[in-house]
């Protein structure tokens, strides 16, 4: 399928591994041109190259913490600088924030911003430019509804799916959507760090009606989709990639 994307300008946050790196792989091979974003300045310089080298234009690299109040207004004024226009805005950084029962302020002020707050921000100052092109394409990933405990990110990402369904009702005449994204279990960094081989096995075996984990490619392939113009009657959805492994039916 032809996805139409060729041309058209994105900006992937949280880039530098992972879900983003494939992300912003496959938009690139598309044809996109990108702006990444992320705290690992080499990392986004090595992905950089490798999308150059697979055909796409090389990206702006955009270094910055998510965490610094004024990170927003630059990374959005860097991507409108180096692109002109941002077509598609990826929000990806974010992370988890498991809790105790009593959590500190500070603790959730942090997980709140990092997952919740930033990515909004961000879009706020993207809206804009993509209400004057009347297109736009908003795609974020987010988490897991089944909360396993208190945890930050969960709470955050509950934010974000109701903070986008109201914006995509919004901005839909306008040619922009807004969709959600939970991953399952992805191969990642993050999940080897957290996760034994033995579990991750296990829960292949007895959870994970696929039979395994998946891959940040299977994130990057949907989102590719949401991106193109043939997505254009999708918005204000919460698409699960998890393999099936989560129970709830909507």
């Amino acid at each position: 399928m032809d996805l139409q994307l060729h041309g058209r300008t994105g900006l992937v946050t949280g880039a530098s591994a992972g879900i983003g790196r494939a992300i912003a792989l496959e938009l690139g091979r598309e044809g996109v041109r990108l702006a990444i974003t992320a705290r690992r300045r080499e990392r986004l310089d090595q992905l950089a190259a490798e999308i150059e080298r697979s055909g796409g234009a090389r990206p702006a690299v955009i270094e910055q913490d998510l965490m610094h109040a004024d990170a927003p207004q630059r990374i959005a004024e860097q991507a409108l600088g180096a692109l002109d226009a941002v077509d598609i805005l990826v929000n990806n950084a974010g992370g988890s924030r498991a809790f105790e029962l009593h959590a500190s302020e500070s603790q959730w002020d942090e997980a709140l911003t990092l997952n919740f707050t930033r990515q909004r921000q961000l879009a706020d100052r993207l809206l804009e430019a993509m209400l004057a092109r009347q297109w736009g394409r908003i795609i974020n990933i987010t988490g897991k509804s089944e909360p396993e405990g208190i945890n930050g990110a969960f709470c955050a990402k509950a934010a974000m799916h109701s903070w986008a369904k109201g914006l995509s009702r919004a901005v839909g005449r306008h040619g922009i959507t807004v969709n959600c994204i939970p991953p399952g279990r992805i191969l990642s960094e993050q999940i080897q760090r957290n996760y034994t081989p033995e579990y991750r096995q296990w829960q292949s075996e007895h959870e994970i009606p696929v039979g395994e984990y998946g891959k940040p490619e299977d994130i990057a392939h949907l989102v590719c989709f949401l991106a193109s113009p043939c997505a254009r009657y999708i918005t204000g959805a919460v698409i699960p990639v998890d393999g099936g492994l989560r129970r709830y039916q909507f």
